[in-house]
């Protein structure tokens, strides 16, 4: 019935900018624009693909509030089903204050009382595995209760399934270490950190060391995204740098490794090659930080 389930975070995003610090002196500053948008990994990513035409169903979480019932309207627009969302009147739907400075980079701030890092392994209804052929969990490191053992136990159901598996990630939160994480790594078919995230995981520097550490816990692919520079891709038996889109003018990074997780997904769905599902994963972000918040580019 889908191409892919996304699993995670569904929230809004008021990105504002660009600002700098002097606004904690000057009280008040004007600035370009102030959105309200989607955000999250897993709505992003559900987002990107349903507008490339994919079948989507989303699983997340939210609050019986005006902003979650925002968040599916916006679902509805595009497609995205979202037949096993979580509704949870004891929280609020997470808002995030997206501060971007003129470099285009972002700070957030959070709510402890949103539904940003509340999803559980309870909310995740595995009997809807088999109606999809691809799974990814976005991300990994963001949901506390999503340790290893639960993300086990959510990826082994995922490949019982016969699903091709993804999975993006943050920086670890707790200084876990790759051997900490290595039993969930071991069931992925597809990883996407970043540099700065799988060098904080493995305590490598360089990204053939970096790749080799992350295969070595048996996931079969890891793209590693470069920013500006593009992607590098590794498995058993190749080893590929796709560069950036040149000539790039970067408003806002919010979102772009969703994105980008997104691109390559939709690549992969298509039966594309590693190499053209890593240059529409990197043209994919390029549209999207040329834009204020992660999926205004779909709008523009």
């Amino acid at each position: 019935m889908y191409d892919a389930i996304i699993v995670g975070a569904s929230i809004i995003d008021l990105p504002a900018g660009p600002v700098d610090a002097s606004v904690f002196e000057v009280g008040t500053m004007p600035v370009e624009r102030i959105t309200m948008q989607v955000g999250g990994d897993a709505i992003n990513e559900a987002t990107i693909l349903a507008y490339k035409g994919a079948k989507v169903k989303l699983i997340s979480k939210i609050g019986d509030d005006l902003a979650g019932r925002f968040i599916l309207e916006h679902c509805q627009k595009y497609g995205i089903d979202t037949s096993s969302f979580s509704l949870d009147n004891t929280m609020d739907t997470g808002i995030n204050l997206v501060l971007i400075d003129r470099n285009g980079e972002r700070s957030f701030i959070t709510s402890n009382r949103g539904g940003l890092r509340q999803i559980k392994p309870k909310d995740i209804p595995l009997d809807v595995l088999p109606t999809a052929r691809l799974l990814c969990f976005a991300s990994i490191f963001i949901y506390p209760y999503f340790k290893t053992k639960e993300l086990a136990w959510l990826f082994k159901a995922a490949k019982d399934a016969g699903m091709i598996l993804c999975a993006d990630m943050t920086k670890c939160k707790n200084k876990e270490t790759i051997t900490d994480v290595a039993e969930a790594l071991s069931y992925l078919d597809y990883l996407f950190p970043n540099y700065e995230e799988a060098k904080l995981l493995t305590g490598k520097d360089d990204v053939d060391e970096i790749a080799d550490a992350l295969l070595a816990t048996g996931v079969k692919n890891v793209i590693i995204k470069l920013g500006a520079k593009g992607c590098f891709l590794k498995n058993d038996t190749d080893r590929i740098f796709v560069s950036g889109k040149p000539g790039v003018h970067c408003l806002d990074t919010t979102g772009a490794g969703d994105n980008f997780a997104a691109g390559f997904i939709y690549g992969l769905l298509q039966n594309k090659s590693l190499k053209v599902c890593a240059q529409i994963a990197n043209e994919t972000a390029a549209e999207s930080i040329q834009h204020i918040g992660a999926t205004a580019w779909i709008e523009a």
